[in-house]
């Protein structure tokens, strides 16, 4: 089955929607960043954390504590139960999906939402310091992000049978570099096993995304259900860990496999070389893991957003991963 990441190019959200709901077998609700700056992956998800000031005209996003009593008005008002609404300004894109679909009803739905990681390390307090090492607001941002991943749930669930939420963590691929050398891995992995944990107890199958080199067996030990990755540039590195991944797919774990590039790449790209790199992958990634698992257990997407295309590319990317879909498909049967 195909589905996407999440950002598309486009301007108008019905017309995003419209390619989503033609192309996916698991359509998603798409981000747009391209119609204003509250579609950005940091900012779309920042609505409800205390002390937080966004300009969209100057696309600035930062964070000022002060003496105010943001903070326990938080505490006061914040429900796992009922999470934290995204409103139609700062996501479009998903209020246009509902309309889309309320007379519909799918077997998976798709949201998103941006991973602690990367949301804590995407913002900085007035000082200059990323508010991830402030480990109050590093738990506040914990709390705000699994609350936006339970509320799409809870709206998504009139219209399908299960949920799946990626959690969108791009930083994952620069841990450990100088940059983030203040972050430890246990605390990393606490972050993701926690919001992961947020998903499955509302009922959604939790998946993350990562368009790079990544600790691949920390992810894992999150519980995650779907690996989503950048299959076209980083494939080699899932057979570093052989192991691991062969358990994670002997107990149910998915791959959602990035073969289309959202890249420069795909300009010189057709449906026949992706479809020679797909076939060539699964057969190398088969020396290492078990290939009946991996063929059954796949899922196809492009290798990350596709926000920074133009629409013609994106339209190119969508084609070429709905027919080889149906290759696919059609191959199995």
């Amino acid at each position: 089955m195909t589905t996407g990441i999440g950002s598309l190019p486009h301007r108008d959200p019905d017309e995003a929607c419209r390619l989503i709901l033609d192309t996916c077998d698991i359509p998603f609700w798409p981000q747009l960043p391209n119609l204003s700056f509250y579609e950005l992956m940091i900012p779309q998800f920042s609505e409800g954390m205390p002390f937080l000031k966004v300009d969209a005209q100057r696309k600035t996003i930062r964070l000022e504590k002060n003496m105010s009593d943001d903070l326990m008005r938080f505490y006061e008002n914040y429900s796992d139960e009922q999470g934290i609404a995204m409103s139609q300004e700062y996501s479009q894109g998903f209020f246009a999906f509902l309309r889309k679909i309320e007379k519909d009803h799918r077997h998976f739905l798709k949201g998103q939402v941006t991973g602690p990681l990367t949301f804590t390390l995407g913002i900085k307090e007035s000082g200059g310091r990323h508010i991830y090492f402030d480990e109050e607001l590093r738990e506040v941002a914990l709390m705000v992000l699994k609350a936006k991943a339970r509320w799409q749930i809870k709206f998504l669930r009139p219209y399908t049978d299960n949920v799946v939420i990626f959690i969108d963590e791009p930083i994952l691929s620069a841990l450990g570099s100088t940059s983030y050398i203040g972050v430890s891995p246990a605390e990393a992995f606490r972050l993701l096993r926690e919001i992961v944990y947020a998903v499955k107890q509302s009922g959604g199958i939790p998946g993350i995304h990562c368009c790079g080199k990544a600790d691949w067996p920390l992810i894992i030990k999150s519980g995650v259900t779907i690996i989503s990755f950048d299959a076209y540039d980083y494939a080699g590195t899932i057979s570093l860990y052989p192991e691991e991944f062969s358990r994670f797919l002997n107990e149910g774990g998915y791959f959602a496999w990035g073969v289309v590039p959202t890249t420069d790449a795909i300009r010189e790209e057709n449906l026949e070389s992706i479809r020679r790199r797909f076939e060539s992958q699964m057969d190398a990634m088969s020396d290492s893991l078990p290939g009946d698992l991996l063929h059954s257990q796949v899922l196809l997407t492009p290798s990350c957003g596709a926000g920074s295309r133009s629409i013609e590319e994106t339209l190119k990317i969508f084609d070429i991963l709905k027919e080889l879909s149906n290759i696919l498909k059609d191959s199995l049967r």
